[in-house]
């Protein structure tokens, strides 16, 4: 069941600002929409508006809803203007008041408490940006320091005379361990990641292979059981702590609150080049003020022609188009993944604040 959203309205409204209504509606926007299964707000917004991460400033706080930051299928959103803004007003429908009761039991633990029940809607809420279509182009693995990968622990040997494991199968590591870690990452080292222009090691690429358990630990050896895998996992690979930061479920576009302007240094999964829903790696990362469903508009860099008058070579304007939106960020880069483009993303292609 994909998340429920929960839009970071008045942040959003702030970090916007007003723009005219000519500027914000598309021409051809609707005066009314009944939500439908399937929809994301992604989609809702780019029926009304020129720019679709601008939908926090329409969207009209009804005070006789409870929680009007969620809409649900079969809800009816209707333009209207309010001292001469462009609003959207939620009227429910019949999905968002129908409940079902669940029993709560993340409440039971150490302190003993007793299981809650709740009511939740029985239909989801509308997510920002569904990733049913995209999740299997994320890039699997993390961006780590040089030395992060040498000095983990590793794969020693199998519990059977095995070089390459499958999930189920029984291996012991060996290593410093952390302390109340039970579970593990199976990495192996990836690309190094530099700058087009100055060459800069921007970050070095931990490429996840799998997730292991540790049965029992004596010392600097420990026995594990292989969970799953993403390719074969192979002895020598490294074994990391499981993050708390993950991958979100649902996204919250949103400009950037700064001036941005980077570019692609990387293509995900190999690729020379992607179209919509493709991952992107970009040169630009949280130190830049880019986080997680950070929006950024996509340029084509201006080819470079010669002026048969002058006689002289002359660089085109870069040509914005599309978008791409911010999954994951690190300290000098950032995972992007491509919400539209009419053209073939390449390596080199420039980003922007949009």
């Amino acid at each position: 069941m994909i998340s429920i959203l929960r839009w970071s309205l008045l942040l959003a409204f702030l970090a916007i600002g007003q723009l005219q209504a000519d500027e914000l509606l598309r021409a051809e926007h609707p005066d009314r929409y009944t939500v439908k299964k399937g929809d994301t707000l992604w989609d809702i917004a780019s029926l009304f508006l020129n720019e679709a991460w601008h939908w926090p400033q329409i969207w009209e706080l009804n005070p006789e809803i409870k929680n009007p930051h969620l809409i649900y299928p079969g809800d009816r959103l209707s333009l209207i203007y309010v001292d001469g803004q462009p609003r959207l007003d939620l009227t429910r429908g019949d999905d968002s008041r129908t409940v079902v009761l669940k029993v709560d039991r993340s409440a039971a633990g150490s302190e003993k408490l007793s299981p809650r029940v709740r009511a939740e809607p029985l239909v989801s809420g509308i997510p920002a940006i569904s990733l049913e279509d995209v999740s299997s182009w994320f890039a699997r693995g993390r961006i780590v320091e040089k030395e992060t990968l040498a000095n983990a622990p590793y794969i020693l040997a199998g519990v059977s005379d095995r070089l390459i494991f499958g999930p189920g199968d029984k291996f012991y590591g060996r290593g410093i361990w952390p302390e109340l870690t039970s579970v593990f990452g199976v990495f192996r080292e990836g690309r190094i990641y530099r700058d087009i222009e100055s060459k800069e090691i921007l970050g070095y690429e931990a490429r996840a292979v799998g997730m292991a358990r540790m049965i029992r630990r004596e010392t600097d050896l420990a026995t594990f059981e292989l969970l799953s895998v993403e390719e074969d996992v192979r002895v020598t690979d490294r074994l990391l702590p499981t993050e708390e930061r993950k991958v979100q479920p649902t996204f919250y576009p949103k400009p950037p609150d700064q001036p941005v302007s980077g570019t692609i240094i990387a293509i995900g999964k190999g690729l020379s080049m992607v179209g919509k829903n493709g991952v992107t790696v970009l040169n630009r990362g949280e130190t830049h003020g880019l986080s997680a469903g950070t929006v950024l508009a996509l340029h084509k860099k201006g080819q470079i022609v010669r002026d048969r008058v002058k006689g002289e070579r002359v660089t085109l304007p870069a040509e914005r188009v599309g978008l791409i939106m911010i999954y994951r960020s690190f300290k000098k880069m950032a995972y992007g993944i491509v919400l539209e483009t009419t053209e073939p993303v390449q390596v080199g292609d420039q980003v922007s604040e949009p």
